[in-house]
């Protein structure tokens, strides 16, 4: 931290000034070393960027990378600027990420804003790349994380019973839905409801209390409940491509609402599901895992991943653990409209999600709000996890 400029103790008003134009004078020496203490960090950060290309990726760095702001995406499409884009483009362009960090222990560089501290990564898709990434970033020495907040913010498939394409929720727990025991559908005995059913359980139909070993992860609840509270009033984009859509969901009131911001909970599973006894099983999944506190609304395939990794490095004090947040916003429905077979929709899907543009703009809206609040106010919320 740099030398102030003045001492407040060393600052006398004249003794001839009144009272109210003391208390203007102390307002304003207030807010004049709020502005150095601002602009020494960002000095701070710009030396230490151009510093950091001595460091080598993995390797010791004198003077890290503050970070007040991860931002976690897990794909773009074709160039991260300039074209159609993914969950990362947006934020780059708009952030002004513009410094690019190599990553060669992962899958794409990493992009970052020294006024504004805020880091993008861009994972992979799938829980392996998202864990893997994750790890990497927090083990790496160049960025100091210590106080950084993350947020996770990609597409997801949206349940119709709960909210429309375009709507974005935050999480409480993290679902994983590939620890278990499969047998192929067409063997499913005529009392089993699924052929699905997880690990050290003895069938799908076994009221047993779970036993996990890693299937399911509870977040900041009171930080999630912060974030939710800053942004359930949101206005968020909405187009007629979506409203044509969603009106096809005939006997799903939520379906047929415009996009909002809800509180939600994180299905991921590796596999790309489909239908409405695939959405079933889902809920019935969570509702499990979570001794039936949760409430499945999004399915994706990375958030346990990522989570376990911050988890460990939370224990060797390089993140901290009670500064991640997990927004998804619906690009796709999970199942199909009454009109339409699972089969016939997941294919069409396929070929262009119907919510894809609304959701990334969701994303960037909602997730900026709560980013805004957090740097606009670093002096309160550096030390300190708002709830």
């Amino acid at each position: 931290m740099p030398a102030p400029l003045f001492r407040a103790a060393e600052v006398r008003p004249h003794p001839k000034l009144r009272k109210n134009d003391v208390m203007r004078f102390w307002a304003s020496a207030i807010m004049l070393a709020g502005l150095v203490l601002s602009l020494g960090a960002h000095g701070e950060a710009r030396a230490a960027a151009k510093g950091i290309e001595a460091c080598k990726p993995g390797g010791a760095c004198a003077h890290p990378l503050p970070v007040r702001v991860v931002v976690v995406s897990m794909f773009e499409i074709g160039n991260d600027t300039g074209d159609a884009p993914g969950e990362f483009q947006l934020w780059k362009e708009r952030r002004h990420l513009d410094m690019q960090i190599p990553f060669p222990q992962s899958h794409h560089d990493l992009y970052y804003n020294p006024d504004s501290q805020i880091l993008g990564i861009v994972t992979g898709m799938g829980s392996i790349k998202s864990a893997t990434a994750t790890l990497a970033l927090g083990l790496d020495q160049r960025f100091d994380l210590t106080h950084a907040y993350w947020l996770v913010a990609g597409i997801a498939g949206i349940d119709p019973q709960d909210a429309s394409i375009g709507s974005a929720a935050w999480a409480r727990y993290l679902v994983d839905g590939d620890l278990a025991h499969e047998i192929d559908a067409r063997e499913i005995p005529k009392d089993w409801k699924s052929g699905y059913f997880p690990l050290h359980s003895k069938g799908p139909n076994d009221p047993s209390p779970p036993v996990g070993q890693g299937e399911i992860f509870e977040i900041n609840s009171g930080l999630r409940d912060w974030a939710y509270g800053l942004t359930k009033d949101m206005t968020l984009p909405d187009d007629p491509s979506i409203t044509k859509e969603r009106l096809r969901y005939t006997g799903y009131p939520m379906a047929q609402r415009p996009p909002f911001v809800l509180k939600g909970d994180q299905l991921a599973a590796m596999t790309f599901w489909h239908g409405r006894l695939m959405t079933e099983w889902a809920n019935d999944w969570v509702k499990y895992w979570t001794q039936g506190k949760g409430e499945f609304v999004t399915s994706a395939m990375e958030e346990t991943g990522t989570y376990q990794s911050i988890l460990y490095l939370d224990r060797i004090g390089r993140v901290d653990k009670n500064r991640f947040m997990v927004l998804r916003a619906g690009s796709n429905f999970t199942m199909p409209p009454p009109d339409d077979t699972a089969a016939h929709y997941l294919l069409s899907e396929n070929e262009g999600y119907s919510g894809m543009k609304a959701a990334l703009e969701s994303l960037y809206m909602v997730g900026s709000k709560v980013i805004d609040e957090l740097i606009g106010h670093w002096d309160r919320y550096e030390k300190t996890v708002p709830e």
